[in-house]
Protein backbone atom coordinates (compact mmCIF):
# COMPACT_ATOMS: atom_id res chain seq x y z
CA UNK A 1 0.00 0.00 0.00
CA UNK A 2 1.64 3.19 -1.35
CA UNK A 3 -0.47 5.49 0.34
CA UNK A 4 1.24 4.91 4.04
CA UNK A 5 4.20 6.22 2.14
CA UNK A 6 3.23 9.25 0.32
CA UNK A 7 1.02 9.76 4.28
CA UNK A 8 4.37 9.71 6.05
CA UNK A 9 6.19 12.61 3.20
CA UNK A 10 2.45 14.55 4.23
CA UNK A 11 3.96 13.85 7.89
CA UNK A 12 7.59 15.03 7.12
CA UNK A 13 5.93 18.41 4.78
CA UNK A 14 3.99 19.24 8.19
CA UNK A 15 6.97 19.02 10.10
CA UNK A 16 9.33 21.03 7.84
CA UNK A 17 6.73 23.98 7.41
CA UNK A 18 6.48 23.68 11.44
CA UNK A 19 9.72 24.12 11.87
CA UNK A 20 9.58 27.07 9.12
CA UNK A 21 6.14 28.79 9.54
CA UNK A 22 5.97 28.48 13.53
CA UNK A 23 2.99 26.07 14.38
CA UNK A 24 2.61 23.48 16.73
CA UNK A 25 -0.34 21.65 15.99
CA UNK A 26 -2.82 20.94 12.90
CA UNK A 27 -6.11 20.66 13.47
CA UNK A 28 -7.30 19.52 9.38
CA UNK A 29 -5.11 18.67 6.75
CA UNK A 30 -6.79 18.59 2.79
CA UNK A 31 -4.99 16.45 0.44
CA UNK A 32 -6.16 17.16 -3.42
CA UNK A 33 -5.89 13.24 -5.36
CA UNK A 34 -5.96 13.07 -9.09
CA UNK A 35 -8.43 11.09 -10.36
CA UNK A 36 -5.52 9.29 -12.59
CA UNK A 37 -3.35 9.67 -9.71
CA UNK A 38 -3.59 5.48 -8.83
CA UNK A 39 -4.14 6.68 -5.07
CA UNK A 40 -7.00 5.46 -3.74
CA UNK A 41 -8.74 7.84 -0.92
CA UNK A 42 -10.23 4.85 1.11
CA UNK A 43 -7.10 3.66 1.73
CA UNK A 44 -5.73 7.46 2.47
CA UNK A 45 -8.51 7.81 5.21
CA UNK A 46 -8.02 3.94 6.82
CA UNK A 47 -4.15 4.75 6.89
CA UNK A 48 -4.29 8.68 7.78
CA UNK A 49 -4.42 7.96 12.13
CA UNK A 50 -1.55 5.46 11.97
CA UNK A 51 0.99 7.35 10.28
CA UNK A 52 -0.03 11.02 12.09
CA UNK A 53 0.07 8.92 15.50
CA UNK A 54 2.73 11.25 17.76
CA UNK A 55 2.83 13.95 15.25
CA UNK A 56 1.73 17.31 15.13
CA UNK A 57 -1.10 16.37 13.06
CA UNK A 58 -2.24 13.54 15.69
CA UNK A 59 -6.27 13.95 15.77
CA UNK A 60 -6.07 16.05 12.47
CA UNK A 61 -9.47 15.54 10.34
CA UNK A 62 -8.39 14.38 6.96
CA UNK A 63 -10.80 16.21 4.18
CA UNK A 64 -9.96 15.18 0.47
CA UNK A 65 -11.05 16.28 -2.70
CA UNK A 66 -10.59 14.63 -5.84
CA UNK A 67 -9.55 16.52 -8.99
CA UNK A 68 -11.17 15.06 -12.31
CA UNK A 69 -8.73 14.05 -15.04
CA UNK A 70 -7.83 16.08 -17.80
CA UNK A 71 -5.87 15.69 -20.92
CA UNK A 72 -5.20 17.18 -24.35
CA UNK A 73 -6.03 15.66 -27.60
CA UNK A 74 -2.86 15.01 -29.55
CA UNK A 75 -4.94 14.65 -33.16
CA UNK A 76 -8.26 17.74 -32.38
CA UNK A 77 -6.00 19.23 -29.94
CA UNK A 78 -9.02 19.68 -27.92
CA UNK A 79 -8.76 19.37 -23.71
CA UNK A 80 -11.09 16.40 -22.55
CA UNK A 81 -11.99 15.15 -19.44
CA UNK A 82 -10.67 11.49 -18.93
CA UNK A 83 -11.46 9.07 -16.61
CA UNK A 84 -8.77 6.63 -16.91
CA UNK A 85 -5.38 7.10 -17.93
CA UNK A 86 -4.77 6.23 -21.90
CA UNK A 87 -8.44 6.71 -22.40
CA UNK A 88 -9.23 8.05 -26.04
CA UNK A 89 -10.39 11.08 -26.48
CA UNK A 90 -13.97 11.49 -26.13
CA UNK A 91 -14.94 14.09 -29.16
CA UNK A 92 -12.69 12.01 -32.05
CA UNK A 93 -11.54 8.71 -30.56
CA UNK A 94 -7.89 9.22 -31.05
CA UNK A 95 -5.78 6.81 -28.92
CA UNK A 96 -3.06 9.63 -27.42
CA UNK A 97 -4.46 12.23 -24.91
CA UNK A 98 -1.84 13.73 -23.11
CA UNK A 99 -2.75 13.89 -19.48
CA UNK A 100 -2.87 17.70 -18.65
CA UNK A 101 -4.70 17.12 -14.80
CA UNK A 102 -5.50 14.74 -12.70
CA UNK A 103 -2.46 12.96 -11.88
CA UNK A 104 -1.09 13.95 -8.47
CA UNK A 105 -1.31 14.62 -5.14
CA UNK A 106 -1.20 17.69 -3.22
CA UNK A 107 -1.93 19.69 0.42
CA UNK A 108 -4.21 22.16 -0.83
CA UNK A 109 -4.92 23.79 2.40
CA UNK A 110 -3.93 23.44 6.45
CA UNK A 111 -5.51 24.62 9.68
CA UNK A 112 -2.81 25.12 12.01
CA UNK A 113 -2.15 26.19 15.68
Amino acid sequence: MHEVSLLENVREILQAHAISQNFTKVSKVTLEIGALSCVEPDALRFAFSAVMKDSLAENAELILTIQQGQGLCEQCKQSVLIEHLYDPCILCGHPFVSVTAGNSMQIKDLVVI
